[in-house]
């Protein structure tokens, strides 16, 4: 690995890095300014919505948030390049997810105005394709990462699919009709532990990456 290459391991990790903690706690601080926001009944996308209050400073941040991923995966390709094929999907499956629930999600705002019908219907799409896309991740980085070099984080990638799916299969509840129903009420809280599950799984990487670039000599 180059010293160009390792610096650009180590400063994609930092954004990650700042990215899953950033949107934690953007998403808590702007909630505030909402009158009536809950973080456990209310989705993340409601916050960005064409009417909320705070949906110019969601998206700004979105985008920003979609360019830290759009570079941790220039990094991840890096840092594992050569790990081959696999190293391009994972890479692939990362910044995929910075388009869509990132950039994708701050361009295209939420929104129950049948005017924007065909905006809110990207930003479903988008951001779909984002959660699936790290949904696949762990699948892809078992075998990127043998359970020999590390069994406790092939241990952590199967039961961060596992959780993932549990948590997404809650979250769709969204789409109820059943309006009092507890899994329906409680989406916001289904949605966070969705992202708390990816973002736990996408530092654990992080900090992979930037170990190997402390340890790889220049020429390997």
């Amino acid at each position: 690995m180059t010293i160009i290459a390792k610096r650009v391991v180590k400063l994609s990790c930092i954004g990650c890095i700042i990215a899953c903690v950033g949107d934690f706690a953007v998403m808590f601080f702007l909630g505030t300014y909402d009158p009536g926001y809950s973080e456990l009944k209310d989705t993340m996308s409601a916050l960005g919505a064409s009417i909320s209050p705070v949906a110019d400073e969601i998206s700004r941040w979105w985008i920003i948030f979609g360019v830290l991923f759009i570079f941790f995966g220039i990094g991840f390709k890096q840092a594992f390049t050569a790990k081959g094929k696999n190293a391009s999907v994972a890479s692939l499956l990362i910044m995929l997810y910075g388009i869509g629930e990132g950039i994708g999600s701050g361009v295209f705002k939420a929104s129950h105005n049948s005017n924007s019908l065909i905006t809110s219907l990207l930003h479903e799409m988008l951001g779909a394709i984002g959660i699936v896309s790290l949904l696949i991740l762990p699948v892809v980085m078992k075998r990127l990462i043998s359970k020999i070099e590390h069994p406790y984080f092939h241990a952590l990638s199967s039961m961060v699919f596992f959780t993932g799916i549990l948590m997404l299969v809650l979250f769709l509840f969204r789409y109820s009709n059943d309006k009092n129903n507890f899994l329906y009420i409680y989406q916001g809280l289904w949605q966070r532990l969705l992202m708390l599950n990816n973002y736990i799984y996408l530092v654990t990487i992080a900090v992979i990456m930037y170990k190997k670039s402390m340890y790889h000599n220049e020429n390997t």
